[in-house]
């Protein structure tokens, strides 16, 4: 490995065990690596999460050594993406992403662990450093809308008894955003806080947040499609902060790679947000009739989907609505 890219051995074994973190390399480098292991074969998939690995590297580190001003603080100038967040979930819980569930794992000699998972004492330290971010962040105002919101989404993430009651607990302190209508420069967070109360067991906030600040709003429906498209992957340019959800004209992500990226499989890998699936792949669809004919086969898996989940009783009335107006489109305008 070391010879085929050109390093010595002890370089790789540094970035194998962490010793010498990859993100730490010249830009250069960096890029002429990743270039190197694309054509020696490596997983087109894998490579492509450095980006986000690199990401989650530095969050995690700023939680361990907490060196860093509060408004530097990696969650407070970036707007972070699923994979990201898989990622960080690898690393604290053992939650292999779905984006590599179905990665072949190659034979390694000795034992190797089947995760990247942190120490016990490293993923406390991680999580009560995410709760006192949190906390200090809704210190300074708007500055600390971004940072308070995806800190206290990761912040769910821990699985604790005790961590899990705080989380509720602080989750819903901030009910007051979910009560507001349409568009808010909260409207981003209130999304999150919602989506973690439904990962935490607590779906009806969702609900609600989908009825009250998405339904019939155009600037509410705007920015959750633009959202899905960033967080799934739909488009790749870095966002300092919320705003570019409320962007009617972004033409920098495509509708069918939106789909396909994501919202057709969340609708039975996502249980807990089934809800919010439905009612943005209704949004999308019947905002482009098109979608059928562009790919029909994944058209067609979409239906049958649909159709299941129009057999079963997982669903709400409003999204049962949707559903079968899913439904019509891809047959109507499939054909």
């Amino acid at each position: 490995m070391a010879e085929d890219l050109g390093v010595d051995l002890a370089t790789v074994q540094g970035w194998e065990s962490g010793r010498r973190p990859v993100a730490n390399m010249k830009a250069g480098a960096l890029l002429a690596l990743r270039h190197r292991l694309l054509a020696l074969g490596a997983d087109r998939t894998v490579v492509g999460l450095l980006d986000a690995a690199m990401d989650a590297d530095r969050i995690v580190g700023a939680a361990l050594d907490p060196s860093l001003r509060t408004e530097l603080h990696p969650l407070a100038g970036w707007v972070h993406t699923r994979d990201t967040a898989h990622l960080i979930d690898w690393a604290v819980n053992g939650t292999t992403p779905p984006v590599l569930a179905n990665s072949p794992v190659p034979a390694r000699r000795g034992p190797v662990a089947t995760a990247p998972l942190m120490p016990a004492q490293d993923r406390s330290a991680f999580f009560s450093h995410l709760r006192s971010t949190a906390a200090a962040a809704t210190r300074m105002g708007s500055n600390g809308i971004l940072l308070h919101r995806q800190a206290l989404y990761l912040a769910s993430y821990d699985r604790s008894p005790e961590a899990t009651s705080w989380a509720v607990r602080a989750l819903h302190d901030r009910r007051g955003v979910l009560s507001v209508r349409g568009w808010s420069p909260q409207w981003a967070e209130a999304r999150s806080t919602a989506t973690a109360l439904a990962r935490l067991g607590d779906p009806q906030p969702l609900l609600d947040f989908i009825e009250r600040s998405m339904a019939d709003d155009d600037d509410g429906e705007t920015a959750n499609l633009n959202y899905w498209a960033y967080w799934l992957g739909a488009f790749s340019q870095p966002q300092a902060d919320d705003a570019f959800m409320r962007d009617r004209n972004r033409a920098d992500w495509d509708p069918v790679t939106l789909l396909r990226r994501g919202l057709a499989q969340g609708l039975h890998q996502a249980p807990g947000y089934v809800d919010l699936y439905v009612h943005s792949i209704w949004a999308l669809l019947t905002t482009n009739t098109w979608l059928p004919q562009a790919s029909p086969g994944l058209a067609s898996d979409l239906d049958g989907r649909a159709c299941r989940l129009l057999d079963g009783n997982l669903v709400s009335q409003r999204s049962r609505r949707e559903l079968s107006a899913v439904h019509y489109v891809l047959r109507e305008y499939g054909t």
